[in-house]
């Protein structure tokens, strides 16, 4: 039998108010041990809440109160034990809860050291403080949510953005779950047919047409390629649009990303080569999470330090899902054609936008480069290839036509995400996906080519199987203890 856990709920620190849980099969009992007030704690009603005094447990106490049968609506007499704390309890019997076994929670006042001393005080009655994400791992186990409901709970925990938010709290309402589970229970009725037809194979009966199953295999294998193709949303989602700021030293990098960001957070200095490392900080626009990242100055450099950072920012390019390179414009329109051809041919596949910084010192007023932004002139040089759209001419000391940019920033940032599911998958989902449609295309195969039912169910078996791993119809300790460990404490 588990053990009754206990964990703060809410955010360690200064605050006006804690939740601690307290789940498990003894959990009214233990907390009967600690709170007094009008009613007993396993006497109470479920989805109710009483209002009372924790005290500090001392076995001989409480059993002194039972066998006294103290009125527990007069307070407390005398010899009662400390008044830790008033607190109110919330009930919620089994099945009824968010773990599915007898769940407490104690609402306190804040800070460190009451809850602390609540939390104390409940071990020493009995309780056993919870591991990482214990309490969501027993509703898993208890059914009450899938596995991937159980990891859409630690995105919502972690929402960087409103969209985060939304669509981690759908996958946790089960939408596309449900749909997963259907089809898996579709695997695995078809896989039975198709065994099933062996029994009558002198009879030459088909449970189930080819015309049928070709058509489901093919729906089946469209939702999950559907599913698998939504990975890079669901990262952008998570952890941001990456938008890395890169360009020859001095060409304004670090004071793009604090106009950006509308605060002092990158050094700026004159000095070539300030910047080391890499520094990135968030910033919401359209609802949208982006991850600015101010990179190193890239050059030919014998400065060990230098060449690090260098190498950090080519790292950090790898990652990007939007490049911003900076040309200063003030030393040529075309200074920094050599290395930003160079770039786009290291990163093929990758969206950039050509920023043309230090307008204010080629045109003081800022009209000549308003013209240029606003007739989308093609540059008719080396770098023709970029199209005129994505060239865009500011000063990011004078914030000019700042908002030019972020809105084509916001552009490819509103493009990238347009393709969105009810999930945020994450990398085991993903790759578990990829497993699923693969063993779905085996099948179809075979099926095209006439093959014996038999060895056709075995891939739509195999793919049932591992749709069941993926929404945690079977599941291992290693796969749990990998997915909640990522979970807080209290969860």
């Amino acid at each position: 039998m588990p053990q009754t856990i206990v964990a703060q709920a809410t955010a360690t620190g200064l605050s006006g108010l804690t939740v601690i849980r307290v789940s498990g099969d003894k959990a009214f009992e233990i907390v009967d041990k600690c709170f007094i007030g009008k009613q007993r704690v396993i006497d109470a009603k479920s989805h109710t809440i009483l209002y009372g005094n924790f005290v500090d447990y001392k076995e001989i106490a409480s059993q002194a109160r039972n066998d006294a049968t103290v009125n527990r609506h007069c307070g407390l007499d005398p010899q009662s034990p400390e008044i830790i704390d008033d607190v109110t309890v919330s009930i919620f019997k089994s099945p009824n809860s968010y773990t599915g076994e007898d769940t407490v929670e104690i609402g306190s006042h804040g800070g460190n050291v009451i809850p602390m001393k609540i939390i104390e005080t409940l071990i020493n009655a009995g309780c056993k403080h919870a591991e990482p994400g214990e309490f969501t791992r027993r509703a898993f186990i208890n059914k009450k949510i899938n596995l991937v409901q159980a990891e859409a709970v630690v995105d919502l925990i972690h929402s960087i953005s409103v969209p985060t938010a939304q669509t981690s709290a759908r996958q946790l309402r089960g939408g596309i779950t449900n749909e997963l589970e259907k089809l898996r229970q579709q695997l695995i009725n078809f896989a039975s047919m198709l065994e099933l037809e062996l029994d009558f194979a002198d009879e030459e009966i088909d449970l189930i047409s080819n015309k049928e199953l070709l058509l489901f295999l093919e729906n089946a294998i469209t939702l999950c390629k559907n599913l698998s193709n939504s990975f890079t949303v669901s990262n952008i989602l998570r952890d941001g649009f990456y938008v890395a700021i890169v360009g020859k030293p001095n060409a304004g990098k670090s004071t793009l990303f604090n106009s950006l960001l509308n605060k002092n957070r990158s050094i700026v200095s004159e000095i070539a080569g300030t910047t080391r490392d890499y520094i990135s900080e968030y910033l919401i626009l359209n609802d949208i999470p982006l991850k600015i990242i101010d990179t190193a100055g890239l050059r030919e450099t014998v400065d060990t330090v230098e060449i690090a950072g260098i190498k950090i920012a080519q790292e950090t390019l790898e990652e990007a899902n939007l490049i911003l390179f900076l040309n200063d414009i003030s030393l040529g329109e075309n200074f920094s054609d050599d290395l930003f051809l160079e770039i786009q041919n290291h990163y093929p596949n990758s969206d950039f936008l050509l920023v043309q910084n230090k307008c204010d010192l080629v045109y003081p007023d800022g009209i000549a480069g308003q013209a240029r932004n606003d007739s989308l002139m093609f540059r008719h040089t080396a770098l023709d290839a970029v199209s005129p759209e994505n060239t865009i001419y500011i000063s990011a000391k004078n914030q000019n036509d700042l908002e030019i940019l972020k809105n084509k920033i916001g552009e490819f940032a509103k493009k990238a995400t347009e393709n969105t599911n009810d999930i945020l998958l994450n990398e085991r989902q993903y790759f578990k996906l990829l497993e699923i449609e693969k063993s779905l295309l085996s099948a179809k195969t075979l099926l095209l080519e006439d093959t014996v039912s038999e060895i056709i169910s075995i891939e739509i078996r195999n793919a049932g199987r591992l749709l069941g791993e993926l929404t945690g119809e079977t599941w291992n300790e290693e796969v749990l203890n990998s997915i909640f460990s990522r979970f807080c404490i209290g969860k």
